[in-house]
């Protein structure tokens, strides 16, 4: 979960690894620093905590010089200071590492009784002195990379310089990920494409178990045994101003009111009205593999989880296939009954989600077709899975998901369309309503955005609670979690998402003057139900923040708060009733004062199980 650059080449490398880390921050910010060589001499600069720390630092300790390399990091060996911030060094040797080495304490333990001290509490600083050693032994800075690689087990993404041989990077990765960018005479090497858009759009995309040497002049890619790759080089079509702020006070916001944007562009290019058909470019499953489909897993994490159980509701409701959604920690240790006619959808905003990665192993590993929702193209999960639907969100930098949230449900209901037109449960007739419905959420999320100084100006008379219970019904209780979630992520407020059916099976204690209780209540089948559970709350004196639609009434005299999205079809509902919450964890996070865009301990990308 960490954040790595690196660049060889003409430049000055600081500003340009600096420039990039800052792209990065989201992935990690416990510590951070930087590595040059400069006249065959490796300078090490870092500092615990943001990146401001070590910006700082760089004013009064300048580093000059190139080749170099960067991390941001978020910890998992030893506690965040300034003695475990990488880089880490040893014997000429500079490293920089995203991942786990899960065999760090044998090996350590090993190089200590051969003579090695060590400096901090990382399982990072294992790999310098690894490299060190098999130098010693063959004294060729390339072998002895891939010498101490082979030594390691567990996960890694790593950049290496070497005063040895100072006109070298080497950068290699297994289980985590890593991108090379291939400009005019320089070449930069990152965890995410971001970190290099503002130098070039021309990506290669790293693969598990290969290696790459660069030089200012080339760079030559092969496998940890030296195999030679041929690699096809991948042109972004994002801009580097997508990842910018664009004026907002924070990413999250930004990306709050892109959803409009995201959700068209998710759409573009995917339907025909006329015909009442979805087209899914990359696809890649025969609709005679969808017709023989016996069962489907949905598997994620966090946010996209969410979006997993509205997708057995889409799924099940208009392609009648039994679904199980699945947390991907979970998933490979229940021995999951999978065949050939069983498909795995993953869904995954970065598409390197660790745990989301090892259950796509899984399900192929039993025989299972799998197909991928992810935001980010060519990311491992996409390239290993059968098929991939993109969301096109563009870069989502705030750690707490939104756009990519809801482009996962776009893209959910665009392949339950396509799933049930191929299965005949669905006529043209009946799909081409939907597909109206989803041309015109683009302009209904608009006007959800439109309750902003409202949900505000409620946030203000929230912001104090210490606890939050938010209900929903069918599927809406999935938002429930979401808004909860969010909540939890930005504002440090404890909150419950619960079923609404269930309040009286325990959440009904907890209930007072004191505790707000944000329900989710569209004008649909369960309404009648979802405002008895209403009453029950505002007889025990709790706090009602209602999120309706245009449909609904007689709620103004039985909450606090109400907050009206325009109305849509039930399936397209959770969509808009998502964005409202997504505004009051934000401006609640706000007046608390909290760091919205980086919370605490959390980090965008969970690239470490």
């Amino acid at each position: 979960m960490c954040g790595i650059v690196g660049y060889i080449g003409p430049q000055e490398a600081t500003p340009i690894v600096l420039g990039g880390l800052r792209k990065l921050e989201y992935r990690g910010y416990d510590s951070a620093g930087i590595a040059t060589i400069d006249q065959g001499k490796i300078n090490i600069c870092r500092a615990e905590g943001k990146l401001l720390n070590l910006e700082k630092k760089l004013l009064d300790q300048p580093l000059t010089g190139q080749p170099g390399i960067g991390h941001t990091r978020w910890a998992t060996h030893g506690r965040p200071s300034e003695i475990n911030a990488h880089p880490h060094y040893a014997g000429g040797f500079v490293v920089v590492h995203n991942g786990i080495i899960e065999n760090y304490l044998n090996l350590k333990t090993r190089l200590r009784e051969q003579g090695h001290n060590f400096h901090s509490d990382t399982d990072t600083e294992i790999i310098a002195h690894l490299v060190e050693q098999h130098y010693q032994e063959c004294g060729d800075f390339e072998s002895a990379v891939r010498r101490a690689l082979s030594d390691v087990r567990g996960a890694y993404a790593v950049a290496i310089l070497s005063e040895q041989e100072p006109d070298k990077l080497i950068a290699a990765k297994q289980g985590s990920p890593l991108v090379v960018g291939q400009g005019k005479g320089e070449f930069f090497v990152a965890s995410d494409i971001p970190a290099m858009l503002s130098h070039t759009r021309e990506m290669i995309f790293l693969e598990d178990g290969e290696l790459v040497v660069f030089t200012a002049q080339a760079m030559a890619i092969s496998t940890l045994n030296g195999t030679p790759v041929e690699k096809t080089i991948k042109t972004i079509t994002w801009s580097p101003v997508m990842a910018e702020k664009n004026g907002y006070r924070h990413f999250m916001l930004k990306e709050i009111y892109e959803q409009p944007r995201a959700i068209a562009d998710t759409i573009a290019g995917r339907i025909r009205e006329d015909h009442g058909e979805v087209f899914l470019e990359d696809l890649s499953l025969e609709d005679a593999v969808l017709n023989g489909l016996e069962r489907i897993y949905i598997v994620a994490c966090g946010t996209s989880w969410h979006a997993a159980l509205v997708g057995k509701f889409l799924i099940e409701k208009h392609a009648r296939i039994p679904v199980e959604v699945d947390i991907a920690s979970e998933f490979r240790y229940r021995d999951p009954l999978v065949n050939d006619r069983t498909l795995t959808l993953l869904i995954s905003q970065s598409g390197e989600t660790a745990d989301t990665l090892a259950a796509l192993r899984e399900a192929h590993n039993k025989g299972g077709k799998v197909l991928a929702i992810c935001n980010v193209v060519e990311s491992s999960i996409a390239r290993e899975s059968d098929g991939v639907i993109y969301t096109h969100a563009g870069p989502e930098i705030g750690v707490a998901s939104t756009k990519a949230f809801t482009t996962q449900l776009i893209a959910l209901y665009l392949f339950t369309l396509h799933l049930g037109r191929v299965r005949g449960i669905l006529d043209k007739v009946i799909c081409r309503q939907m597909l109206d419905e989803l041309v015109n959420l683009p302009r209904k999320v608009e006007e959800c955005l439109e309750l902003d100084a409202a949900i505000e100006q409620a946030a203000q008379g929230l912001m104090h609670a210490q606890d939050f219970l938010y209900l929903g019904r069918g599927n809406q209780y999935p938002i429930a979690l979401e808004g909860a979630l969010k909540l939890k992520e930005i504002s440090y407020i404890h909150a419950e998402g619960y079923p609404a059916g269930e309040m009286k099976h325990g959440p009904i204690a907890l209930i007072d003057e004191q505790l707000p209780v944000v329900v989710i209540a569209p004008h649909n089948e369960t309404f009648d139900k979802v405002a008895a559970n209403i009453e029950e709350v505002q007889a025990r004196g709790g706090r009602v923040v209602a999120i309706t639609d245009q449909a609904a009434t007689g709620l103004a005299d039985k909450a606090e708060t109400v907050l009206v999205v325009p109305k849509t079809v039930d399936d397209l509902m959770p969509v808009l009733t998502a964005i409202p919450l997504q505004l009051l964890a934000y401006h609640i996070a706000v007046l608390k004062g909290t760091d919205v865009d980086q919370p605490r301990n959390l980090a965008k990308s969970v690239t470490v199980e």
